[in-house]
C-alpha cells in the first residue's frame, strides 16, 4: 500500500486535516504521496509530525516559526523518552522542505561558516570547476585540507604568513602513519594540491607545495584481487530475479562483471546514455571523461528486464533507482559497492582481500588477459589513461611468467 491509498483510509490523517495544523498536514501528506512513500513510512511520518507540532506549539511557539533549530530541540527531547528511529530526522527534513516550497515557513537561515571552512569551500569549488574532480573526490580533499588548515593555521588567513617548510614537513610527519601507506600518500597529495592552490590565489607568497615529503610506495608492488570466471557466474546466478530488487542488482552486477565499469560510473548512468539503436552505452568516467562502449547483448537483456519489470515509476532519469521511496538515483557509488558486497555474501564467496565492485573489474581484466587479449585491448576496455595502470595484471598470468623465469642455480632441490 502506498501513501495515497493509506491517506484515503487513515483515521490519523483525517484528524490532522480537521485539526489546528490542517494546512501543514495537507502539504506534508501531498509531498509523501508524490514521492510514493509506503504505508508504514507515511504513518510514522504523520505521527511524528503530530508530536512535533504539539510540542512546538505547546512550548509557546507559533506554527509558522518552525525551523531546524526547533526540530533539533524536539528530537533531543523525544530521544530522552523514546528510542530514536533512523528515519525520524529525514522525515522532518522532508516536512520542512515541503512547507518551505509552499511558503508556509521562513527560508532556512544560512549556516555560519568559519574562516577556515570558507577558504576550503572556495578550494572545493576550484577543484570542481577548474580541475574537473568528482564530487566524492572534492569532498575528501576538503576534509583533509580543513584538518591541515586548522592545525597549522589556527588563526586563519592571519597565520598564512607564518607558514614555513618546516611546519608543513612536521605536519606530514605527525600524520603520515595515521592510516595505511596509501592513505598517507593520499594525504600528502591533498596537502600538496592545497598549498599549490593557496600560492596560486595569493594567500601565501612562498611556493610550499614542493616541500611536502613523499611517502615511498613501490609501483605495481601489490596484486589485484580477482575472482575466477566460475565464481563470477556463481554470484550472478545467486541473484533472485523474481523480485524488483533482484532484477536491479542483477543488471548492476552484469554491468560490473561484463563491462568492467567502476561503481561511480554505474551509479551515474542515465536512461539517455543507452543507445538501443546502435547498441552502445555512454560512460561518464573519471575526470569528466566520457567514452562510448558497445553494449553486450546479455547486459542489455538484463537492463531491459529491470526497466520493464523492476524499475519504479519515477521522473528521475537515472538508470538505477532506490527501491524504497523516494525513487531517486543513488547519491554515489557507495550503493553500488554495497550491492556487490551483498551479492558476494549471498553467493558464499569468502576469503578475498577486497569485497566490492572493483573486484569484478579486476576479474574481467584478468580473464581477458588469460584468454589472450593484449594489454592495449584491456586498457582500452577499462579506459585506462596509461598503460602502467594495465601492467599490474601481467603478474596474474602465471603461465606466461613461468616462460620468463630463470632456472634456479644448482638445479632442482
Amino acid at each position: 500500500m502506498n501513501a495515497t491509498d493509506y491517506l484515503n483510509r487513515s483515521a490519523l490523517y483525517r484528524k490532522l486535516v480537521y485539526g489546528p495544523y490542517r494546512e501543514f498536514a495537507g502539504v506534508y501528506a501531498a509531498k509523501m504521496s508524490n514521492e510514493g512513500l509506503g504505508r508504514q513510512c507515511t504513518w510514522r511520518s504523520l505521527s511524528l509530525f503530530r508530536d512535533l507540532m504539539d510540542w512546538h506549539v505547546g512550548n509557546g511557539h507559533a506554527a509558522q516559526d518552525l525551523s531546524e533549530v526547533h526540530v533539533d530541540r524536539f528530537l533531543e527531547h523525544r530521544f530522552k523518552h523514546w528510542k530514536p528511529d533512523s528515519g525520524d530526522r529525514s522525515a522532518l527534513r522532508r516536512l520542512l522542505l515541503a512547507l518551505r516550497e509552499k511558503g508556509l515557513i521562513p527560508a532556512a537561515l544560512p549556516i555560519l561558516r568559519s574562516e577556515h571552512e570558507k577558504i576550503v569551500d572556495v578550494f572545493g569549488q576550484y577543484l570542481s570547476t577548474e580541475r574537473g574532480l568528482a564530487a566524492g573526490t572534492v569532498g575528501s580533499h576538503k576534509l583533509l585540507s580543513l584538518r591541515f588548515l586548522r592545525e597549522v593555521c589556527p588563526l586563519g588567513v592571519d597565520g598564512f604568513a607564518a607558514l614555513t617548510p618546516q611546519i608543513v614537513i612536521s605536519y606530514v610527519e605527525r600524520h603520515a602513519l595515521d592510516g595505511s601507506a596509501d592513505s598517507g600518500k593520499a594525504m600528502c597529495g591533498v596537502v600538496r594540491a592545497f598549498l599549490r592552490y593557496l600560492h596560486l590565489k595569493g594567500f601565501i607568497s612562498m611556493p610550499l607545495a614542493g616541500c611536502v615529503p613523499s611517502i615511498r610506495r613501490w609501483r605495481l608492488a601489490g596484486l589485484p584481487t580477482f575472482l575466477p570466471p566460475e565464481k563470477v557466474q556463481k554470484i550472478l546466478d545467486a541473484c533472485d530475479r523474481t523480485t524488483a530488487m533482484g532484477r536491479r542488482d542483477y543488471a548492476v552486477l552484469m554491468i560490473l562483471a561484463k563491462l568492467g565499469l567502476r561503481a561511480s560510473e554505474v551509479s551515474t548512468l542515465n536512461l539517455d546514455d543507452i543507445d538501443w539503436q546502435s547498441g552502445t552505452i555512454l560512460v561518464h568516467g573519471k575526470g569528466r571523461r566520457q567514452a562510448t562502449m558497445p553494449l553486450r547483448h546479455d547486459v542489455g537483456t538484463a537492463i531491459v528486464a529491470y526497466i520493464r519489470h523492476g524499475r519504479p515509476a519515477s521522473a528521475c532519469r537515472r538508470l538505477f533507482l532506490r527501491t524504497l521511496a523516494p525513487h531517486v538515483g543513488f547519491t554515489s557509488g557507495s550503493a553500488i559497492t554495497w550491492i556487490a558486497k551483498q551479492a558476494l555474501e549471498q553467493a558464499g564467496i569468502e576469503g578475498y582481500a577486497h569485497h566490492g565492485a572493483h573486484l569484478f573489474r579486476h576479474s574481467l581484466a584478468t580473464d581477458l588477459l588469460r584468454s589472450g587479449a593484449s594489454f592495449a585491448e584491456i586498457g582500452q576496455l577499462l579506459r585506462h589513461r596509461s598503460i602502467d595502470s594495465t601492467r599490474i595484471y601481467a603478474k596474474l598470468d602465471i603461465e606466461k611468467l613461468r616462460e620468463l623465469s630463470l632456472p634456479w642455480p644448482g638445479g632442482v632441490q
